[in-house]
């Protein structure tokens, strides 16, 4: 039996919800209503009703409403619903959430699909899905559609679009029930024969990881390689906080320049931690630390306008880094894989860390690049992590299998001493 979860507002959106459970019925899939209400009545009947939500975060629902503080409510109820659906899920139930909503509604129905593992299909139509969706998506595989109109009715709008939701949640239902059943047990990332391996890269350090990448392949791993865009650091950090990977190959660091620098692409603080808390074994390199990322030409910021510039795309400009920014880099990055507890080596291209910062590139800077790896190497200065350096430039090919030769080596170590 194919399940596909539909979390929403039944009070403020139940004739849509009674609509897409229908559509869904039609398609040969059985359909879970889970009701996150909370002040009207629900206009069709759910299977999980908003009283037992409201109780799996510890809340009851008169009280919610008494209290008259609907943030706290809709907390309480996205609480709730995130509990709802990993018990589905661990029940082996759940084969694909679908919900549809505005701010609130978006709100609760996407922090009960983040909780669940990436690869269980998730599907939120929502108004809001032609912004800024980060807060709403995180590091998870939510699919974001935009509803066009608000979702206020059925009609010659909405209808055609809820009806490709419909569609697309069940197909995606029935094909992760299959895997799910051919597996005999709930599919999910890293459970394939060959070990995982977590690689960044950017457009400027794409020919050194991939030199890494096919050699890691070689030796028998399956690499996911994360785009160093924010969102895909974040992802690699989430990932690697959930021990997934036999080991980590972070040779682009640039989200790290843009949360120094005030760059658009930042992966917040906590970026090139979770392997080390983890204790996985990682191979660190500086790459693309040479630059700080910004939007078009026309928006970048003043203070910026009178350094090395370089149009990356008509989306993003760079800007390369000063000697001053650079040297607290390289005391940063020292910070964080001092705090590893895991095997941590660090492979340093001394003649470049992009492709622009190769000897007769735009940001080729060897004043700049020194002071990094002068404050990397004192900030490292006693530490269990071990710093080797390479006379070329990132994106050497041989930097690169060098690179995946020693995490493999380092792999290998951890586990005969386990």
């Amino acid at each position: 039996m194919t399940n596909v979860v539909l979390v929403g507002t039944l009070d403020t959106k139940g004739v849509e919800y009674g609509w897409l459970r229908e559509r869904l019925l039609r398609t040969g899939v059985e359909v879970i209503m889970v009701d996150t209400g909370i002040m009207g009545d629900p206009r069709v009947p759910a299977d999980v009703p908003r009283e037992a939500v409201a109780r799996a975060a510890g809340a009851e629902l008169p009280e919610l409403r008494a209290a008259g503080d609907r943030g706290a409510a809709v907390t309480a109820m996205a609480k709730g619903a995130e509990a709802t659906l990993l018990r589905l899920h661990a029940e082996g139930r759940l084969h694909a959430v679908l919900a549809i909503g505005g701010s609130g509604g978006t709100s609760i129905a996407t922090r009960a699909m983040r909780a669940l593992p990436l690869g269980v299909p998730k599907l939120m139509v929502s108004s809001m899905a032609s912004g800024d969706v980060a807060p709403y998506v995180g590091s998870s595989d939510i699919t974001m559609m935009y509803s066009v109109v608000d979702i206020a009715g059925i009609n010659s709008i909405s209808a055609p679009v809820m009806a490709n939701a419909v569609e697309a949640a069940a197909g995606m239902a029935k094909a992760f029930e299959r895997a799910s059943r051919e597996l005999r047990r709930p599919a999910r990332l890293g459970t394939g024969s060959r070990p995982l391996i977590a690689a960044s890269m950017a457009g400027v350090t794409t020919i050194g990881v991939d030199a890494a990448r096919e050699r890691l392949t070689e030796l028998g791993y399956e690499v996911l390689v994360f785009h160093v865009s924010g969102a895909g650091g974040r992802t690699l950090e989430t990932l690697a906080g959930q021990g997934i990977f036999a080991g980590v190959l972070d040779l682009t660091l640039s989200e790290l320049a843009d949360d120094l620098c005030g760059g658009i692409l930042t992966a917040g603080p906590d970026r090139l931690s979770a392997a080390g808390r983890a204790g996985i074994p990682q191979v660190v390199s500086l790459g693309a630390l040479d630059m700080v990322k910004f939007g078009p030409l026309e928006t970048l910021p003043e203070r910026a306008r009178y350094r090395r510039v370089h149009v990356h795309n008509p989306s993003i400009t760079v800007v390369r880094t000063t000697p001053a920014e650079c040297a607290e880099l390289g005391r940063r990055v020292a910070a964080k894989l001092r705090a590893a507890t895991g095997p941590t080596a660090v492979c340093v291209p001394l003649r470049g860390l992009s492709t622009l910062g190769a000897p007769g590139g735009t940001y080729h800077d060897p004043d700049a690049d020194r002071a990094l790896f002068s404050a990397l190497r004192e900030g490292l200065r006693g530490s269990s992590a071990r710093l080797y350096d390479y006379d070329t430039h990132i994106n050497d090919p041989g930097f690169g299998r060098a690179a995946a030769d020693r995490l493999h080596a380092m792999i290998g170590a951890a586990a005969a001493a386990a």
